[in-house]
């Protein structure tokens, strides 16, 4: 079996087994009305308690597919028809290219946090993606030359990319300054979760949890005690726990190097592409996780201070005053370290 694909199925699994964990030591005095589907490649899935008498699942159901089906629409480069497909195969070099709302604000957040970074992250590293066998091209077994890496990694560059979201400007539209492709897979599915978080949220449901993929955010509580949501050990294939959190009103994303990768010559090589060296990640960081308002920031910081490293990652999380917990691989196990706020948000006080 091709090692990316058995790596999905491993994420899915523990995506999978984390889930039925938030559901651990439900009380039998509430009600639990549980609905799932499948989206960007993984599942997703709704808690919602003590659902009001108006509520009906099928409704629900129809409306989330519907909401992700959009976000997939816009943002999906596995699509041919998709926004984001259509863009990075158009040729209008210097033009604005009018898109959706979504999509210009997601796009806009992806370059936000290019900026923060100083390019860490960045939304145009698809051709890199690509390169190593993690998009929606042929994948491949074999490493790619020096050559090859410095020919793709010109195609690279999120600086020749600019967004207007102005109605009074025309409306919508990103630009592209000299040939880009842009990628915003590193966001999309916190952008889902928080779309179908707005969704149950318009439809004024009180307490519920969205999830996709394993990204989740809550409102409310379960039982009023929070959400119990398991934090994952970072281990390829198997299933653990490193911690569990009760969570109210927030959303938590994590991004690892155990999750999706490619097995070449016997090394694993992880789906995380530095855009400074052109190739996947080789620092010790397994796994980064990360608390926020927003599933979508959640997701962008988790990428992003995984990238960046051990300490390059802790210093920024530091100074961006974010909830994110760092597990470093070594040689002798795993080591767990992280921020104040992320302590505090453990300790129950946030």
């Amino acid at each position: 079996m091709d090692r990316l694909l058995e790596a999905g199925k491993n994420a899915a699994i523990m995506a999978a087994f984390s889930f039925l964990l938030l559901l651990e030591g439900c009380s039998s005095d509430i009600e639990i009305e549980k609905l799932n589907g499948s989206t960007m490649g993984t599942s997703w899935s709704v808690v919602v308690v003590n659902p009001a008498r108006w509520h009906d699942k099928k409704t629900l159901q129809a409306d989330i597919v519907d909401v992700l089906r959009e976000v997939s629409r816009q943002m999906s480069t596995y699509e041919l028809g998709s926004e984001i497909s259509k863009f990075n195969t158009s040729d209008v070099n210097g033009d604005w290219y009018p898109v959706s709302k979504l999509f210009a604000m997601t796009t806009a957040k992806a370059l936000n946090f290019s900026e923060i970074s100083l390019g860490a992250f960045d939304p145009t590293i698809g051709p890199l993606v690509n390169l190593w066998g993690f998009g929606p091209e042929d994948t491949r077994d074999s490493l790619p030359s020096d050559i090859t890496i410095a020919e793709v990694k010109s195609q690279v560059g999120y600086d020749q990319i600019s967004v207007r979201m102005s109605k009074e400007n025309g409306g919508p539209a990103i630009k592209k300054h000299q040939s880009r492709q842009l990628d915003l897979s590193a966001i999309a599915k916190g952008m889902g979760v928080d779309q179908m978080y707005k969704l149950l949220d318009d439809k004024a449901y009180t307490n519920f949890l969205v999830e996709i993929g394993g990204e989740v955010r809550v409102k409310g509580n379960k039982d009023g005690l929070g959400w119990k949501v398991a934090v994952e050990k970072p281990l390829k294939g198997q299933r653990s726990v490193q911690q569990f959190l009760s969570l109210s009103n927030i959303a938590l994303a994590t991004s690892g190097d155990y999750r999706n990768y490619r097995e070449i010559n016997g090394i694993a090589y992880s789906h995380t592409i530095n855009p400074e060296t052109g190739r996947p990640v080789v620092h010790s960081l397994a796994s980064v996780t990360v608390a926020h308002e927003e599933c979508v920031e959640a997701d962008g910081w988790a990428t992003t201070l995984l990238i960046l490293g051990p300490q390059k990652g802790y210093e920024l999380a530091i100074s961006q005053k974010l909830a994110a917990l760092f597990i470093e691989r070594t040689s002798d196990g795993f080591v767990v370290r992280s921020t104040p706020d992320y302590e505090m948000l453990s300790a129950g006080k946030i």
